[in-house]
């Protein structure tokens, strides 16, 4: 009993001590802000509900605790990468790039060349050679010009009218092959029965066509059925011949029989993907010519000159009907 009072009295001077010396003397008597002691037990927790809260606060296990705070310094030894993405962004983060499913429309695929696609009237494409279904599109009825029908060949009945349009006439036959005009390796005497060295129309240099280079057709002669020529058509006119989903443009360069129509040249057939043997070649039927009206041009044997021609016409043959 008599040592108590020196007891009390060292342990009132510790804490007097305590009280005056700074935290960084006593690192072990300081206490962190952000971590007040919580009682060990209930029985000695404060009865102060913030500070009970505030101790229900420390319970909680850390592992459920955000392992990064929003506000860490930016020395903080934890990787910048080891913090998962958040799913929703920081609202100072810049907008990311749209995903591909919010797109409201694909980029545009490549498409053909300049001046492949086919003129547009009426739902038609808008550059380029004009199809074949254009122009067969605008050949559909016939307002009939000749003053008969035409026959397909010798023997045959007279079924095929010429039908005229705004800018050009046009009738649907057979073809059979032309190889009069130069001697080639495909048209001369021994390929063709009916073979001629010459050609109603020359070239520039006064030489007969050359019926395996050059697209050309046939027009029936003069006669009481129909003049060609009273129709604006001459040698040299540009037309346009189609078969199934091919157009070749060709010239008037040759004329036949006057009750017969539906002839084409050697070239002209190859294009349209006919066979072209003057003897056994051609097709019954199914052969759209459109020869356009005042269309002649000077050089016959200048096949760019005929197809940069036929295809403007053509496009002007489809707006026009």
């Amino acid at each position: 009993m008599p040592r108590r009072p020196h007891v009390f009295v060292a342990a009132s001077t510790a804490l007097l001590a305590a009280a005056v010396i700074p935290a960084t003397v006593l690192p072990a008597l300081a206490v962190p802000a952000e971590a007040p002691h919580i009682p060990e037990s209930p029985a000695r927790a404060s009865p102060d509900p913030a500070y009970r809260a505030l101790a229900a606060h420390r319970s909680v296990p850390s592992s459920s605790l955000p392992s990064t705070p929003p506000s860490a310094p930016p020395h903080s030894s934890t990787p910048h990468h080891s913090a998962p993405p958040s799913s929703a962004p920081h609202p100072s983060a810049p907008p990311s790039s749209p995903s591909p499913e919010r797109h409201s429309a694909p980029p545009p695929a490549a498409g053909p060349p300049a001046g492949r696609e086919s003129f547009k009237r009426d739902g038609f494409p808008e550059d380029g050679p004009v199809t074949a279904a254009a122009l067969l599109s605008r050949a559909g009825g016939c307002d009939q010009i000749s003053n008969g029908l035409y026959r397909a060949g010798e023997g045959t009945a007279a079924t095929i009218p010429v039908c005229d349009s705004k800018g050009a006439v046009f009738w649907k036959a057979d073809m059979d092959i032309d190889c009069d005009g130069q001697t080639t390796a495909h048209c001369n005497s021994a390929a063709d029965p009916y073979y001629q060295d010459t050609t109603a129309y020359t070239q520039a240099d006064g030489r007969a066509l050359n019926p395996e280079e050059l697209p050309y057709i046939v027009v029936p002669l003069s006669s009481s059925i129909w003049n060609y020529r009273s129709s604006g058509i001459r040698g040299g006119s540009v037309a346009a011949v189609i078969h199934r989903d091919r157009v070749e443009y060709a010239v008037v360069g040759d004329t036949g029989p006057p009750g017969i129509i539906g002839e084409a040249s050697y070239a002209t057939a190859r294009a349209l993907g006919i066979v072209a043997d003057p003897a056994g070649g051609g097709v019954p039927s199914g052969v759209t010519y459109i020869v356009f009206k005042d269309s002649e041009i000077s050089r016959l044997d200048d096949q760019e000159a005929i197809a940069r021609r036929g295809d403007e016409l053509a496009k002007q043959f489809i707006m026009d009907n």
